[in-house]
């Protein structure tokens, strides 16, 4: 251990001293430039245990946000309605996300048409903004590709056509 003034090692058992307000750990000689204290370490107090009640158990029931039913389809201008519907009820992008507990940046990207909502947070919006954007589908979707694809010409349909056009010509 080195003395916290001189910086010498010190040898033998340090002293405590308070040297112009400080309180040093020092050696022997140092400890003549200011006046020596012995701090006694403090007596454990006893501990006392304490019981402490705790409160009653609260439970809560979380209401669950109705469900939507998966048939409805999200119409195609939604952007735009969301956009009015927040204008003309005077909310800007904050106000609503704490009314529906959203981020802002994701009614921004509904707004901007970057982003579809999901048929829970369309039903928010439907219910705080006093709009429909969820309505049912006007008529079964059937994918384009099925409806402009070409009847697929196999060998054997070609096989077939050359013998029905044979036995045509020969009667």
């Amino acid at each position: 251990m080195q003395c916290e003034v001189c910086g010498r090692k010190i040898l033998g058992k340090p002293l405590k001293a308070t040297i112009e307000g400080a309180k040093m750990i020092v050696c022997g000689k140092c400890a003549k430039l200011g006046t020596v204290y012995f701090e006694e370490p403090p007596l454990p107090t006893p501990r006392k245990k304490r019981i402490t009640k705790r409160p009653a158990t609260k439970f809560s029931i979380k209401k669950q946000p109705p469900k939507v039913p998966e048939t409805l389809e999200l119409v195609d201008n939604f952007s735009l309605q969301i956009r009015q519907a927040r204008e003309n009820l005077g909310l800007n992008h904050e106000d609503l996300g704490r009314k529906i507990g959203e981020k802002v940046s994701v009614l921004r990207k509904i707004e901007t048409g970057k982003m579809a909502p999901n048929h829970q947070l369309a039903g928010k919006l439907e219910h705080t903004l006093r709009i429909r954007l969820l309505v049912p589908p006007s008529e079964p979707k059937i994918p384009p590709s099925i409806l402009t694809r070409p009847p697929k010409i196999t060998l054997g349909k070609i096989v077939h056509l050359k013998k029905s056009k044979r036995d045509s010509t020969k009667e």
